[in-house]
């Protein structure tokens, strides 16, 4: 196999952009279409709405199109699926497709709640035949990628705390009002935990580690018409003792990107999702409590090379242009297919952040610290409720 022929499974806005890739005929206004991925190509198209049909007819009047995904599965067109689905769909139809042996790549979120997520992979795990990968397309962020690397190292010692403040996702009124799935419980499984922020909650892991215990404090309608969480500040512990918070909403139009890791040898942030700048102690922060007097700080304070002769500085950026992340996650899932080139985002990591998302939310519910990973039943209970309060979804099984 030289190239790998993608289904999408979904034609919306994120599907759209794919086949668009895929073909060459994607990119935003104003800007440059980016290059495809190498090793793969659009195989074939499918969604329920005939309006979409009859778009993709005419834009893509040579690609086979389905109203059923199960019918595309099935037709020999493709080697692998995409699912630009709603949220609640990926784990189904991810499961569907690995038990009839067809390779799959689920956008994020993996799903709303961790239950279904586990029984996809538990899917998954059984078939190791078919590849299985998930749409985390920052993870292809070279700065991101060092940063994991320098924390793995041990270089800097223990994280001691670890803060993500990342407010730069607002929506208007106008964008929760495009569909009537959007920012429900029912339709969408959530608010700003489910849709924005998931690839923070993904990489926040990636890099820091899975947490032990949260406490979520969250505003669902906060200053927006709509029921879901759009404001939300979590408290995490480590296993290790150390501390962490996420801090995220989608009202602010003037936006905060900031990460900030504190280590026993320095601290690492983040500014924007572009440029990093990781501060090395020549002496760690042990070795300077242990020896250095206040009158030790106080002439530190005054000299003339002040924190120069506490640490060293190192800076780097991200450079990606747009579409280059997703772009390079489809390369990625169809060398992996193709040659075995290990993932940069198996499939099976996408239970990590779906996990603190449910944890955050069951804390706020129960009015609680919960423990990591979640109670998988009472949180689909206490989603229920909601569900069942909005009279126009069904109720999930537990």
């Amino acid at each position: 196999m030289e190239k790998v022929r993608l289904g999408i499974i979904g034609v919306g806005t994120q599907g759209g952009s794919y086949a668009g890739f895929l073909t060459g005929q994607g990119g935003m206004p104003g800007m440059p279409v980016p290059k495809g991925p190498e090793h793969a190509v659009l195989g074939a198209l499918c969604d329920i709405d005939p309006a979409v049909k009859a778009k993709c007819a005419e834009k893509y009047p040579n690609i086979p199109f389905y109203d059923d995904y199960k019918d595309m599965i099935a037709s020999g067109n493709v080697d692998a699926v995409v699912t630009t689905v709603p949220h609640y769909l990926h784990p189904e139809m991810a499961i569907y497709a690995i038990e009839h042996g067809m390779n799959v790549l689920v956008e994020k979120p993996a799903g709303v709640y961790s239950k279904a997520v586990r029984e996809m992979n538990e899917c998954a795990a059984k078939h190791p035949e078919v590849t299985f990968g998930i749409m985390f397309n920052q993870r292809t962020n070279k700065l991101y990628q060092k940063l994991r690397e320098l924390v793995a190292s041990g270089e800097m010692g223990e994280i001691r705390r670890a803060n993500w403040i990342i407010n730069s996702w607002w929506r208007p009124d106008s964008y929760y009002q495009q569909s009537a799935w959007r920012a429900t419980w029912g339709g969408e499984g959530g608010g700003v935990l489910v849709n924005q922020a998931p690839h923070q909650l993904d990489l926040f892991q990636w890099i820091c580690g899975v947490p032990s215990k949260v406490y979520g404090k969250v505003i669902y309608g906060s200053h927006r018409d709509i029921v879901v969480d759009n404001d939300v500040t979590a408290v995490l512990e480590y296993p290790n003792g150390a501390t962490g918070t996420l801090i995220t909403c989608t009202h602010d139009p003037i936006g905060t990107d900031r990460l900030e890791i504190d280590l026993d040898n320095g601290k690492i942030v983040v500014e924007d999702s572009k440029k990093a700048t990781v501060y090395r102690l020549v002496k760690s922060e042990d070795e300077m409590n242990a020896s250095m007097s206040m009158m030790d700080v106080y002439k530190l304070l005054q000299s003339n090379s002040g924190a120069s002769d506490l640490m060293t500085t190192e800076t780097f950026e991200n450079v990606d242009g747009w579409g280059l992340q997703h772009i390079t996650v489809m390369e990625n899932f169809a060398r992996h297919i193709i040659d075995g080139t290990p993932l940069l985002a198996p499939g099976s990591d996408g239970i990590n952040g779906v996990n603190l998302a449910n944890a955050i939310l069951l804390s706020s519910w129960l009015g609680k610290e919960v423990d990591m990973p979640v109670d998988e039943d009472l949180y689909i209970e206490e989603l229920n409720k909601r569900i069942a309060a909005e009279g126009k979804f069904p109720v999930r099984e537990n």
